[in-house]
């Protein structure tokens, strides 16, 4: 009932564990297709509110400093904001003259926004006119496994957005989960016995870290 007393458009949003969904777009990089990424490739896909702005001046310069450590954790980058190409590569140029700092990666150039329809990027009480600061994590499957929503006037934090892919990472590779704070080197969380038999293993192993027969870590 609320929705149709609304007068904004309801705006779909994808969720954790959707496939993402495909979509062709032109980029600094020229055109891409979602799909059409590496197969073996994470993406971290983000949306900005404007180019020529303070916040997201240093929130896509965060994300070109830091560019190596995407490379490192086999992710590409992929930008996006409600302006046209043409307003993307000065914004870029803008940044490096002044700066140093180079936007070296695709940003989608998302006049019609469509993308950010297709994403839920627009959220009419903050803007419907520009992306909210929005952050998808997917993986090699194309699969969305975490998304972050920041409101226009709050800039992200690089070392979550790296913790959290480093995280989800190594949730894959050694089937466990992460405790709070988690950070690369500290221990996981080992999944709770489903059977006696588990339960009775997990007490006899001496090299768990157990606070109690539910809660064991150990160290990768």
């Amino acid at each position: 009932m609320n929705d149709l007393l609304n007068d904004n458009p309801v705006t779909s949003m994808p969720r954790i564990g959707d496939i993402a969904p495909d979509f062709e777009a032109v980029t600094t990089k020229g055109n891409i297709k979602l799909s059409d990424f590496a197969k073996d490739k994470w993406i971290v896909m983000f949306s900005h509110p404007a180019d020529f702005t303070p916040v997201c001046t240093t929130e896509m310069s965060g994300f070109a400093q830091r560019k190596d450590e995407f490379d490192a954790l086999n992710t590409e980058l992929l930008g996006l904001s409600i302006d046209s190409i043409h307003a993307h590569l000065g914004w870029v140029q803008n940044v490096r003259v002044n700066t140093g700092v180079y936007f070296d990666f695709p940003i989608i150039a998302d006049l019609d926004m469509k993308v950010s329809k297709l994403y839920g990027m627009l959220q009419p009480n903050e803007s419907e006119t520009a992306a909210v600061r929005a952050v998808f994590f997917i993986d090699p499957n194309k699969k969305i496994r975490l998304i972050m929503y920041y409101p226009l006037n709050v800039g992200r934090n690089m070392d979550e957005i790296l913790r959290s892919l480093e995280a989800l990472q190594t949730s894959d590779k050694h089937k466990v989960a992460m405790p709070l704070d988690w950070k690369k080197g500290d221990k996981v969380i080992v999944g709770p016995p489903k059977t006696l038999d588990q339960l009775n293993e997990r007490l006899a192993d001496d090299t768990l870290e157990k606070v109690d027969w539910y809660l064991a870590k150990k160290s990768i």
